[in-house]
This record gives structure tokens, C-alpha cells and sequence, in this order.
């Protein structure tokens, strides 16, 4: 190779190593807006082949550039999904992933990540998730916020103001780690000896469980709301789903869950989001495809670009 000529490998590794090195970002950023794994992976690999043909000597700052990319495709992606999810058989949740084994959807910070706040999201506008998730979830600035929007820095403050009193007023204050785990475990032993009582003395009053199956046989396709409603519901819903299947505790998006399966084919998981109230809402994944997602991230399918 003559002398002063640049080594095309050697710059495709260092394009590689920017991008593997800001991907976990990138991932949360877009999973956080579109509420869908699979959408956001297949977003960060376009934002990827975007970065190798970019003209990366008028790049000033990498990180910036790419993450200025993803918001702006998920911003795209999220106004076509609305529609596509208004057909959707029976109530959609986002799927969800193994934060456990897989950091990119982990990192960064919690906010925006539990399936409650991520439904919550979805009732806003995709530039007003976009403000919230950059500056809550991942602390930009508003400032860089507004760059990457291209919105007066006014406009983005207020838009994350916004966003913030709709989560807030959207849900109560959620409980600890170890509380939510002790009402999730104490709801299975409930749910599976179908003990009216017992339920219903977890639940807050206005509790509701919703399930997303997708047209799934024997998933219900309308929210259950209430405290006898839903007590009813699982105590009569324990003699047909829970003889014969295995429960394993996992981690969904940054909190315990269950992964209900029989004959060694996942059928459902569970979570739950609660208060010092009670069980709020039973958030029940028993659609094929995302709990095919949820077994795929479980076994560390995904992998860098």
C-alpha cells in the first residue's frame, strides 16, 4: 500500500467501534419510542448502514450524529405504527425484553422502560416521547434536545413538562423492587389455588389486567377492570391455564416477571405494575410472536451490529 494512503479496514473498524461503543444508547433511545424490540433493532441496523455511508469527515461529534438518526426514524416509525396497532386483535402492550441478559434496552437510565410508562407514552405524540425519553431516560440536555428536534429549546421544555405530568398522573407511585416481587409471588400462589379472597386482597381497587395475545385462542381480547371483576376472572381462570405448566422468575424491562410455559413452549408472561395500594395492573404477553421475542432476547440472540 503506498505511503500516506488510508487503510479501508482500518477505518471500517474505527467506524464499527463508534458505533458498537454508542449502540446500548441508541437501542434504549429507539425501544423506549416505538415499545417494540424487534422495530427498534431493525431501526439501529439502519441507522448503522446510514453511519458507514456517511461522510464521516464533516462529523463533528459521532455520538450526537447518530443519536440525532435514530430519534429522528423512530419519530417516523411511531407515526406509522399507531395506525397499524388500531387493527390489532384484542388490547396491544410492547413487547418486552430480558434486561437481565441484555443491557441495551437496560442502559442508560430506568425511566421510560417499565411496560405501565411505555403505554403511557403512547398516547403522546412521537416528538413529545422523543423529548421525554432524551431528557429523562438518557439526560440530554435540552439544549441538544432541541438540536436534534429542531424545535426552539422553549418548545422542548415544554414538551418534556408535558410529557411528565401525563406518566405522573397516569399512575401512582410505583413500589420497590422487592415489594413488587413479594405481590407478584404472593398473586401466584393466589392465582393458582384460584382463592377469591386472597386475590382480591392484593389488588388495588381500580386494578386491571389486560392481556396481549394477538389473536391468540383463549387470550382475552377486552381489559378486565376491578377488584371482584378481576378476582372473579383469575380464580375461575385458574382450573383451565394453570394445571400442567411451569413458572420461571425472569427480569421484563428492568422488574420481575413470570414466564408461564407448558410442554416446554412459553404460553405466557406475566408482570405486574403495583402501588402501596395494591396490584394496579396484571399486564398479561401471550402473544406467539413476542413471547418469541422475549425467548430470543432471553438466550443473548441479540448481538452488535
Amino acid at each position: 500500500m503506498p505511503s500516506g494512503e488510508p487503510d479501508a479496514t482500518s477505518d471500517l473498524d474505527e467506524v464499527a467501534s463508534a458505533f458498537v461503543r454508542l449502540r446500548p444508547r441508541l437501542f434504549g433511545i429507539a425501544y423506549r419510542m416505538l415499545g417494540d424490540a424487534t422495530e427498534a433493532e431493525d431501526l439501529v441496523q439502519e441507522v448503522w448502514l446510514r453511519w458507514q455511508n456517511t461522510d464521516r469527515s464533516v462529523v463533528i461529534h459521532p455520538a450526537a450524529f447518530l443519536a440525532t438518526t435514530v430519534t429522528r426514524l423512530a419519530i417516523n416509525v411511531a407515526q406509522s405504527a399507531r395506525s397499524r396497532r388500531e387493527a390489532y386483535v384484542g388490547p396491544w402492550l410492547p413487547e418486552v425484553v430480558d434486561t437481565s441478559a441484555d443491557p441495551e434496552v437496560g442502559a442508560e437510565r430506568g425511566e421510560a422502560l417499565g411496560l405501565a410508562v411505555l403505554l403511557l407514552l403512547e398516547r403522546l405524540s412521537p416528538t413529545q416521547r422523543a423529548a421525554y425519553v432524551l431528557r429523562d431516560a438518557f439526560d440530554y440536555s435540552y439544549a441538544a434536545i432541541a438540536e436534534i428536534l429542531q424545535l426552539e429549546e422553549a418548545n422542548v421544555r415544554q414538551l418534556v413538562s408535558r410529557a411528565r405530568k401525563h406518566v405522573a398522573e397516569g399512575r401512582r407511585a410505583p413500589v420497590s423492587d422487592e415489594q413488587h416481587r413479594r405481590l407478584l409471588s404472593a398473586f401466584l400462589v393466589a392465582s393458582q389455588a384460584g382463592d377469591f379472597a386472597a386475590l382480591e386482597g392484593l389488588f388495588a381497587a381500580d386494578v386491571v389486567s389486560v392481556t396481549d395475545g394477538g389473536g391468540v385462542l383463549g387470550a382475552a381480547r377486552v381489559p378486565v377492570l376491578g377488584r371482584a371483576r378481576v378476582a372473579s376472572f383469575m380464580a375461575n381462570f385458574a382450573r383451565k391455564f394453570w394445571p400442567g405448566t411451569r413458572v420461571a422468575w425472569v427480569e421484563a424491562n428492568g422488574r420481575a416477571a413470570l414466564l408461564v410455559s407448558r410442554a416446554d413452549a412459553a404460553i405466557a408472561l406475566l408482570t405486574i405494575d403495583a402501588s402501596d395500594e395494591g396490584i394496579e395492573q396484571l399486564l398479561w404477553i401471550m402473544s406467539p410472536s413476542k413471547l418469541a421475542a422475549f425467548a430470543r432476547s432471553l438466550a443473548g440472540a441479540r448481538r452488535p451490529a
